[in-house]
This record gives C-alpha cells, sequence and structure tokens, in this order.
C-alpha cells in the first residue's frame, strides 16, 4: 500500500475539510475552528433551515460520524453544543429532539441571518441619520 495519503475535499455549508485516507484510517483536517464547532454550526444552520421540524429529531451520532467524517467523540460534543445553545435535548437511547422554540432561536443564532438583519438597521439608522440632518439644517437656517 502507498504511503502517499488520498486526498478527498469535502463542502460543509461553507466550511471545507480535507478528508485523508491513509491505511484505511480517515482522519479529517478541518479549517480553524474545532470540528465539533462547525458540525453544530452546520447543524444549527439546517435547523434555521426548517430540516428537522417534521420529526423534530436530529440526526444519531452514527450518522453524524458518517455525514461529516468525524469521530463518536465529536458528534457528541456537536449535540451538547446545541443542547447548551437551548436548541436541543437528550433522552437516553432515544437520540436528540429539537427544543420547542429552536427554529427561531437557530435563526437569531445563524451568522447569515444576523448580517442580513445588521445590514437592515444600518440602512433605516442611516435613513434616521438624513431625516435629521435635515431638521438640523431647517432649524440652523432660520
Amino acid at each position: 500500500m502507498s504511503s502517499t495519503p488520498l486526498v478527498l475535499h469535502m463542502r460543509l455549508g461553507h466550511y471545507e475539510a480535507e478528508t485523508y485516507m491513509r491505511l484505511g484510517v480517515q482522519m479529517v483536517e478541518w479549517t480553524g475552528r474545532p470540528a465539533y464547532q462547525q458540525v453544530a454550526d452546520e447543524l444549527r444552520g439546517r435547523i434555521a433551515a426548517d430540516e428537522f421540524s417534521e420529526s423534530g429529531k436530529l440526526p444519531s451520532l452514527a450518522e453524524l460520524q458518517e455525514a461529516y467524517g468525524v469521530t463518536v467523540t465529536v458528534a457528541r460534543a456537536a449535540i451538547r453544543q446545541l443542547q447548551s445553545d437551548g436548541l436541543a435535548v437528550s433522552h437516553q437511547g432515544k437520540g436528540a429532539f429539537l427544543t420547542p422554540n429552536s427554529l427561531d432561536t437557530a435563526k437569531r443564532a445563524n451568522p447569515a441571518s444576523a448580517v442580513v438583519e445588521l445590514r437592515e438597521e444600518v440602512v433605516r439608522l442611516r435613513a434616521e441619520v438624513d431625516e435629521l440632518r435635515e431638521r438640523v439644517a431647517d432649524l440652523e437656517a432660520n
């Protein structure tokens, strides 16, 4: 067997990972952030997109391992992160489930939607500043 690794590129949302296959062992090299946070972010985005609302059940640890090429420890930590964010609850032997307000919470926590909200707020503030400038100019003119 060759000692040169086979490199596969995966795309997880806007995160990229390189998966190295060497001697049948899969290793994932994530970009910058811990793997569990990236998996949690990806799940948070899927929750915000209302992907799990029909069943209310998140993927199992085994499904997360397979889908993201991570260890059970990473998958478990990602679910724990969602729990601490108030998005999920776990029931031993049954899996992790969405909380009643998880969709709204995930939408607020989604960086993309936060940017959209900030842009809207900037537009609103600019309009108010322009209006105030006009009022000050009118007061100074009188």
